[in-house]
């Protein structure tokens, strides 16, 4: 029985090897360039222990025949187990990016104790399973070369602190300018934007400042030199060290604009529609018992949290505010739930990036959800974003094969702060469009109006 070999790609750039998908199963091959590193740190034993830490992602080695003509010049081929999805850093919340780094510099530390370094510091190489943060990249690690400065320096400033910088210092969020620049925030752009009164920090100055400096035309010879010298091991720990305490207190600055954080508190259900609305999640989730559930608005990550204890083995939260994205990785965290909220406005969700376009892959490519919520949110699309109505449902059907929509009508109070300052042009937003739309290519399995204003839930289920 033949095979289907499909490169990953997004790992074409690596000479020491690279990742394939074979049938569902995810593999790694370590080419000639990266033998010697890679069976000097299996020797060591270090990543056995981060793997027990669920710090770094397992891995299996296994016959080079798996891949075919694809592991020929292989050396070594290894199995990793499939996450279930992949998201990119700038889908990241500020906790979700923050915590990120943290691994990072935490991984690069204990392998600094067994003579090891890692050779790159991309925040590709940190998937999320639900809200913890994991390593997936094993060609990163190679052996330690005694008075080295850290390779990975300038990459860890720019695709994890400036980011983190930019929306701590500023209050401008990162996610929309990493989406367009996908290497990260440069030391020379974010150093403009710093405050003066913030500059005066020695973390500043060293991690962001000095690099602008020297990135400058004509600073190339100054910059080669320093990193000639030598510098000791104790003096790169305690850099990472000291890096490692600034990036945890980094927090969003207070002048952050967030509309949303708060709706959950005062989205004006009474107790019985609010009991109404949980009852009818948990009896869609108990009865569906989803592997992956898709919160589109998910808010704080209320709902997600009522369906996971409801049945749901996982779910991916969807949220455009930042307040509200941060409050639901939160919540996740304390309460140690498989959810995975990522920043994403869903009229304009995150495209293919990168080299032609692939390299990173479109979100809704990377979407397989079993179930999905559209809870309070039609009206925000179909109103707020002027999407018609039937586009909108037709949409949200599309996404997964069961799942609840809820209609906001226009006589309820958020559908009429939407109109206040517009025009209402919107003749074909109505109850009836709404269900003659799920119902093109949907059954109603059941709806319950759950207000006076008349929000109406429908669990579809798709032809």
């Amino acid at each position: 029985m033949s095979r289907t070999v499909r490169p990953d790609p997004a790992s074409f750039r690596d000479p020491s090897g690279r990742v394939y998908e074979v049938d569902g199963r995810i593999f790694r091959t370590v080419h000639p360039p990266a033998r010697k590193d890679y069976e000097f740190v299996r020797s060591t034993g270090c990543l056995d222990r981060l793997i027990e830490r669920d710090l770094v992602i397992s891995a299996e080695e296994v016959s080079p025949h798996l891949l075919a003509e694809a592991g020929a010049d292989a050396c070594y081929v290894l199995e990793h187990p499939r996450l279930p999805f992949i998201s990119y850093p700038f889908e990241w919340s500020f906790p979700g990016l923050k915590a990120a780094a943290v691994l990072t510099l935490d991984v690069h530390l204990a392998v600094l104790e067994h003579g090891i370094t890692l050779s790159d510091s991309s925040a590709y190489n940190v998937q999320f399973v639900g809200p913890k943060p994991l390593f997936i990249d094993y060609l990163s690690f190679r052996r330690y070369r005694d008075g080295e400065f850290w390779s990975g320096h300038r990459q860890f400033c720019e695709q994890f602190l400036n980011p983190l910088l930019l929306t701590a210092m500023t209050g401008v969020p990162f996610h929309s300018w990493y989406r367009g620049a996908i290497e990260g925030i440069t030391a020379t752009e974010l150093a403009s934007l710093i405050p003066l009164r913030r500059r005066v920090s020695w973390n500043v100055i060293m991690h962001v400042m000095m690099q602008a400096r020297y990135s400058k035309p004509g600073a190339a010879d100054t910059a080669s030199r320093l990193s000639q010298r030598k510098l000791p091991l104790a003096a790169l720990q305690r850099m990472l060290k000291s890096l490692r305490s600034w990036v945890s207190r980094l927090e969003p600055s207070e002048s952050r604009q967030t509309i949303w954080e708060g709706y959950t508190a005062a989205e004006g259900y009474r107790g019985e529609e609010k009991r109404s609305k949980h009852e009818f999640v948990r009896e869609f989730t108990g009865s569906t018992q989803p592997n992956v559930l898709l919160d589109l608005g998910c808010n704080t990550g209320e709902y997600a949290e009522i369906a996971i204890a409801a049945g749901a083995e996982s779910a991916i939260g969807l949220e455009s505010d930042h307040g509200a994205l941060d409050a639901a990785f939160k919540r996740s965290v304390a309460r140690g739930l498989p959810f995975l909220p990522l920043y994403t406005d869903v009229a304009n969700p995150s495209p293919g990036g990168g080299w032609l376009g692939h390299e990173r892959s479109r979100l809704m490519s990377r979407m397989k959800a079993d179930a999905v919520l559209a809870l309070a949110l039609v009206h925000h699309m179909a109103i707020g974003r002027n999407v018609p109505l039937e586009r909108v449902v037709e949409w949200i059907v599309s996404l997964a094969p069961t799942g609840i929509i809820e209609f906001v009508p226009k006589a309820d109070p958020m559908v009429q702060a939407l109109l206040r300052l517009r025009e209402d042009v919107f003749e074909q937003y109505s109850v009836g469009v709404f269900l003659d739309s799920i119902r093109r290519s949907a059954q109603v399995v059941k709806e319950r109006e759950i207000t006076e204003s008349g929000r109406l839930l429908v669990w579809f289920e798709r032809k």
